[in-house]
């Protein structure tokens, strides 16, 4: 029997979402916003107070599991009091959340004990040169730490995410996994996906499907397909003889929507009900309109349910989605 009464209109209960607490960032990722970017003004952005009345009326409707997204969201003020309010919350299993790892040698440990469960942490490359221009401003030395300051505090898992472009990053799928499985961690690659018109590379010629990333892995590693999730899209095989799975995030090769799990609520409160279509629902009209009023709110979201889409249709020719990854909530 299902335990939530978010089912959408193909019959996928809806458990996970994805919180976006800000749009803002201390990197400028090549594939995730333009060179220029202007952000949300502040009054536009969800309170922490209202972010934490959004996520209660979800886990009351049935959501298990949270994951905190941006822009960057440990650069979010008093991130730490929102971690808190959710980690209390009745009936949420997992607390989870994406990000950069820059600010992590210092937040770790508080994130920890306010009850964060996992962290998916981004590293691109592992060439420190690279790595600033794909990221345009990042130092890899301040990701490392904080990947080994994840490590060292304890989490339940710590998993890296890598976007791979061809003729950017494609030549370090092996030295991304080695780095991994030295470190006892997982590692999703992911197709880029094609949100918000950018400049510094044309996409139909950065894409590599899963498949060639796989094929790179099997030269060195043995991969035993797995049916182990972590409730999100990524696809696992067990790397043998380590305790390392690595996961393939395809939503251009090999499309997901099936077991679709998922929404994202961005940080100016609209709740997209696909990550590749433009359906959404304005819920900060509700929380701003009636403070307070979870039923109603929890009401609004019933209804924006309804409309969630079967599946999307990326086409890396063209920008159909003109929010950035950063707008989406990562």
């Amino acid at each position: 029997m299902s335990s939530t009464l978010l089912s959408d209109p193909f019959g996928r209960d809806i458990n996970y979402l994805r919180l976006s607490v800000t749009d803002r960032c201390n990197l400028r990722c090549t594939y995730c916003m333009a060179e220029d970017m202007t952000f949300l003004p502040k009054q536009q952005i969800l309170s922490l107070e209202e972010l934490r009345d959004m996520a209660t009326a979800f886990v009351n409707l049935g959501v298990r599991k949270i994951r905190l997204t941006g822009g960057e969201p440990l650069i979010r003020r008093d991130i730490l009091k929102l971690v808190d309010a959710l980690a209390s919350l009745s009936g949420l299993d997992e607390l989870t959340m994406t990000t950069n790892g820059v600010m992590l040698p210092s937040m770790a440990q508080p994130l920890k004990d306010a009850g964060m469960s996992r962290v998916n942490i981004s590293i691109d490359s592992l060439k420190p040169e690279r790595f600033k221009q794909l990221t345009r401003v990042g130092n890899l030395s301040e990701v490392v730490a904080g990947i080994h300051a994840a490590a060292a505090v304890g989490f339940d898992r710590v998993k890296l995410n890598a976007v791979i472009l061809a003729g950017f990053n494609d030549d370090e799928v092996l030295d991304l996994a080695r780095f991994a499985v030295d470190q006892g961690m997982d590692i999703s690659f992911i197709e880029e996906m094609p949100l918000g018109e950018i400049s510094s590379h044309q996409r139909v010629n950065t894409q590599v499907t899963s498949q060639h990333i796989r094929e790179q892995l099997e030269a060195e590693f043995s991969l035993v397909d797995s049916t182990e999730t972590t409730g999100g899209p990524s696809r696992y095989v067990q790397v043998a003889n380590s305790a390392s799975k690595i996961g393939f995030i395809s939503p251009m090769s090999n499309n997901f929507c099936e077991s679709c799990n998922r929404v994202r609520l961005t940080a100016e409160g609209r709740l997209l009900l696909c990550l590749g279509n433009e359906h959404s629902a304005d819920l900060r009209e509700i929380i701003r309109g009636y403070p307070g009023d979870i039923a109603r709110l929890q009401a609004a979201i019933l209804k924006a349910i309804e409309s969630k889409p079967e599946r999307h249709y990326f086409d890396p020719e063209q920008v159909d989605i003109v929010r950035f990854m950063n707008m989406t909530g990562g």
